[in-house]
């Protein structure tokens, strides 16, 4: 059961953090933090392979390499959403990202959903799991992505597993 636990606004987006899990999401899209040569093996991946089917990974793998600062997109499978936008956080799977990475991913995101005409988006805190970049970086990385294109009608749910970071993760989206 998701629920949402903060609501702000970058000018004409609407970011809502949701506490709960990102593959229950319906509407246009999800976000796939995905490595270069997109396999979906673990995380948040492995979890969207396992809800939406294995054609996801198949259509990944074969628009990949996908270079880091951009992004494909695949079918939703059986998820409840029009497709899967896959951008790489890391080169190899299992690899550390940074905030770097995160923002150029995000960022190659959120203008692929905004070229596809999607207006509901669901990402998960990027890099923040097996990447290893904090909740805290991962957030603030991803709003100043998300500030870039702020004069577009889209909204963003920011999903997070763990509820004991939404404090931390709110911070670092109101700033």
């Amino acid at each position: 059961m998701s629920r949402d636990v903060g609501i702000f606004r970058l000018g004409n987006i609407v970011l809502k953090i949701v506490v709960g899990d990102i593959t229950e999401f319906a509407g246009d899209a999800i976000v796939n933090p995905a490595n270069t040569y997109g396999y979906m093996g673990g995380g948040v991946a492995l979890a969207i392979k396992m809800r939406g089917g294995r054609a996801i990974e198949e259509e990944a793998i074969g628009q990949a390499p996908i270079p880091i600062g951009s992004a494909i997109i695949t079918t939703g499978g059986a998820l409840k959403v029009k497709a899967v936008i896959h951008t790489p956080t890391v080169v190899e799977p299992g690899g550390s990202s940074s905030p770097e990475n995160v923002y150029r991913a995000a960022r190659a995101a959120i203008k692929k959903a905004i070229e596809n005409n999607f207006k509901t988006i669901a990402f998960p805190l990027m890099g923040a799991g097996i990447g290893g970049v904090s909740p805290k970086e991962s957030a603030k990385a991803m709003v100043k992505a998300f500030e870039e294109f702020r004069d577009r009608e889209v909204e963003v749910y920011l999903y997070i597993r763990d509820p004991d970071i939404v404090a931390v993760v709110a911070e670092a989206c109101s700033k």
